[in-house]
């Protein structure tokens, strides 16, 4: 079963930039659909995320916000794929 990873984002932010790249590298091991969530299209999302961008979300659960790191996510996506 795919996995489902959502990355929280806003243009021209450079940590997103880093986070996508991070991401698109694990798809060559792990199977998941990525979909890209610009804040900045919802007054909410900004109120939610604003300080925090880039979030990834794994399944609808918070993995991780701020720099984000290849380890972080391999291991969530793996702990994700064995249960």
């Amino acid at each position: 079963m795919a996995r489902h990873m959502r990355l929280y984002t806003r243009e021209g932010c450079h940590l997103c930039e880093n986070a996508k790249e991070t991401i698109l590298a694990l798809q060559a091991d792990h199977e998941f659909e990525l979909e890209e969530v610009d804040i900045s299209s919802s007054d909410d999302l900004t109120e939610r995320y604003g300080l925090m961008i880039p979030v990834v979300e794994l399944d609808g659960e918070e993995v991780q916000y701020g720099r984000i790191d290849q380890f972080t996510l391999y291991e969530a996506l793996t702990a994700k794929n064995q249960s």
